[in-house]
């Protein structure tokens, strides 16, 4: 027998991908460099990574505007009062707004997990969204007084529960496309982005002054938004999803039932929804803020300008870098956020109560920004932490569970303004910040979930749950 020299077996080498303009430019905006980042999303998601970042990056970039373009908080009252429909209506706005996309999800998302892909969801949400807002630009054209008004709330209702379909399978989508410890720098990027261009927007709208309180301004502004939701459908058709899990997907009401059971078998989820709870208190404060500016500078057009400046700054301003902290600790995002806003309300309500020569329509201004940049960064915070709490077969119930819960509270919480009527609007503003101080303390108790860089110089926080 002749001997053989066996040779052995060099190393199994997978061929890499060629670097791509689209990959060069993921790795510059996420710092990921040669080590391409891939945790928590299936395996086959992982090359498709620079794809899907910047799909969801542009089509929730085009939604964020569009929101801002109709803004329940500004845009949609200033309409409302100029097409002479009663003032009560306003007041019927941001609890539509904020509950008719959170209330339904709980029962949608039973059907949502049927579906293996849940794209297509967040895409008929957001054409959905683009039809109620073209509506709402024909009756601003068409109608007047209280007509007007009541087909605005109307479509406000179809609008606010097309985005809920949105919101629930967004988070889904993002979970299976984007690795942890990027998730936020995208939301905050997208942020942040919509802020400045939201600012431009202000700035044209000061410029403008009263000379141009017009029909057509409000038409114009509601049918810009509702090509940007049309627009982000069409991207976001292009994002490369894999198929998830399909479990729960049965009787809605059978699964919304287990899907509640979250609150009673998950500890840190049930800490979570309080916590979300208590930060409504951040959420319900710009209105007032809004009232009390108005008192002091007017209703013209020029003031809603100055309005929507200091809303983008605060945006453009704190978003990318509430996103890039929340990558790191999501629940430090919240403490931070939520305790700013709880000073600001303190510190606001002691002006209000001494009559300080700062509250001018610049001193406004500025607690506006202040205020903008809390809640920039509860938003970005709780969306993270949500995100990273959950796992792949829990995300959707857990985003419609704590979303159906938010929504209830968001209802109850809007009574808060008859203490308004009652004792002033400042005092609203401190309540609030009492709240908002509370809702920091609980959100430091939270544990800690985040997956920071590992190649980050800043250590990932100490879990403060007892």
């Amino acid at each position: 027998m002749n001997d053989q020299t066996i040779e052995p077996t060099p190393p199994l080498t997978v061929p890499q991908r060629p670097q791509s303009a689209l990959d060069s430019l993921y790795d510059l905006v996420t710092g990921d460099e040669d080590a391409r980042v891939c945790k928590d999303i299936p395996r086959e998601s992982c090359h498709h990574q620079p794809h899907n970042f910047f799909a969801y990056l542009l089509a929730n970039l085009m939604t964020k505007i569009g929101d801002e373009l109709a803004s329940a908080k500004l845009v949609l009252p200033w309409l409302i009062g100029w097409l002479g429909a009663p003032a009560v209506i306003v007041g019927f706005l941001v609890p539509i707004r904020e509950a008719g996309v959170l209330l339904p999800q709980l029962a949608v998302a039973a059907y949502i997990r049927r579906l293996p892909l849940r794209k297509w969801v967040w895409v008929i949400g957001s054409i959905a969204s683009a039809l109620a807002l073209a509506l709402m630009a024909l009756a601003a054209a068409s109608l007047s007084g209280a007509v007007a008004g009541w087909a605005i709330v109307g479509l406000l209702v179809i609008f606010s529960l097309a985005r809920g379909l949105c919101s629930v399978s967004a988070k889904d989508v993002l979970g299976k496309t984007v690795s942890k410890s990027r998730r936020g720098n995208l939301m905050g990027l997208s942020a942040g982005i919509a802020g400045a261009l939201t600012l431009a927007l202000g700035l044209y709208l000061k410029l403008l002054g009263n000379g141009a309180t017009d029909d057509l301004l409000f038409v114009l502004l509601l049918g810009g938004a509702a090509l940007l939701f049309a627009l982000a459908a069409a991207v976001f058709v292009v994002i490369r999803e894999q198929p998830g899990a399909t479990e729960g997907g049965g009787n809605a009401l059978t699964a919304a039932i287990d899907s509640i059971g979250l609150l009673r078998t998950d500890r840190l989820f049930r800490h979570f929804v309080l916590v979300r709870t208590a930060l409504l208190s951040v959420a319900l404060a710009p209105p007032f803020y809004v009232l009390l500016a108005q008192q002091d500078t007017g209703s013209d057009l020029g003031s809603l300008g100055l309005l929507i400046i200091a809303s983008g700054l605060a945006n453009s301003i704190s978003a990318p870098l509430w996103g890039r902290f929340s990558d790191r600790s999501a629940r430090w995002v919240m403490v931070a956020a939520a305790a700013l806003a709880g000073l600001l309300g303190i510190l606001t309500w002691a002006l209000v109560q001494f009559q300080a020569p700062a509250l001018t329509g610049l001193g406004f201004a500025i607690l506006f920004l202040l205020l903008g940049i809390a809640h920039a960064g509860v938003r970005i915070g709780r969306k993270v932490y949500l995100v990273d709490m959950a796992s792949s077969d829990t995300r959707a119930s857990m985003v419609a569970v704590s979303n159906t819960v938010i929504g209830i509270a968001m209802l109850a919480g809007g009574l808060v303004g008859l203490l308004g009527d009652l004792y002033g609007t400042a005092l609203v503003i401190l309540v609030l910040g009492i709240g908002s101080m509370a809702a920091a303390m609980s959100a430091w108790r939270l544990r800690e979930v985040s997956e920071p860089d590992p190649l980050s110089p800043i250590s990932e926080a100490t879990d403060a749950t007892p």
